[in-house]
């Protein structure tokens, strides 16, 4: 039996890749999962797993989802590849305000129910790029280094509450979001499209080969099951942060 089995899961960016993988990791181990998108077909999705759907865009209120939550998974992020001054001023606000915004909203919205009952697992989808910055991400690279040290004030102030607070850090994980760089990223470096993965995804990885959604789930889980481990950040990177 889990940590998670019984309890309230919120994950968001559920619709596809490690939200969905991580909706159905928590389904499968007995937590009642709302899943959430800007993508309606989460709706669907949320049937398939036995969970609630929310079609909702995070840069606005989040005070229409439940609040009674014991997991939230801060996970709904997009990409933009482009030198900085090229970098669209107003894409690059919008970026911060989903990944790391839209995780200071969610968090301040569940905590109060977590103090409560004084137990809560707070999990946010960062990034190597948390950890690690590249060329042409300043948005994502940015968001995701704040992310990590949000997470960081969460799990010091939740500690007295049973309520921790970690990062997942993965490399390049086999997800629309990665597949839809591909033809920015042979630009912005100027190679062909058939050696991104090569030269660009998998350049600093000491494992060469894509993670998978649900290896990243079950970082998740392992996170949720563990009440010692707190304000940290578990790089899934095959490698990449050993160089």
């Amino acid at each position: 039996m889990s940590s998670v089995t019984g309890h309230t899961a919120l994950v968001t960016g559920a619709a596809s890749g490690i939200g969905l993988a991580c909706a159905r990791a928590l389904s499968s181990e007995g937590a009642k999962v709302h899943l959430v998108d800007l993508d309606p077909r989460v709706l669907g999705l949320a049937e398939e797993v036995g969970g609630v759907g929310h079609v909702l865009d995070l840069t606005t209120s989040v005070e229409s989802l439940p609040a009674e939550i014991d997991v939230l998974v801060n996970n709904a992020g997009v990409q933009h590849v482009a030198p900085i001054h090229e970098f669209p001023a107003d894409r690059f606000s919008a970026m911060l305000d989903l990944m790391l915004g839209a995780a200071f909203r969610l968090t301040r919205h569940v905590l109060p129910h977590m103090y409560d009952r004084g137990w809560g697992r707070l999990v946010h989808l960062s990034s190597v790029h948390g950890l690690r910055a590249s060329a042409f991400k300043s948005a994502y690279v940015a968001a995701k280094h704040g992310l990590e040290g949000f997470s960081k004030v969460a799990a010091l102030e939740g500690a007295p509450h049973g309520v921790t607070s970690n990062c997942v850090a993965p490399g390049y994980v086999r997800t629309p979001l990665v597949e839809k760089q591909i033809a920015d990223q042979a630009r912005v470096h100027g190679i062909p499209e058939a050696d991104v993965a090569e030269k660009v995804f998998l350049q600093r990885s000491a494992v060469k080969r894509l993670i998978e959604p649900h290896e990243v789930a079950q970082a998740v889980l392992w996170l949720c099951d563990n009440s010692f481990v707190t304000g940290t950040s578990l790089a899934v990177d095959g490698g990449w942060t050993a160089q």
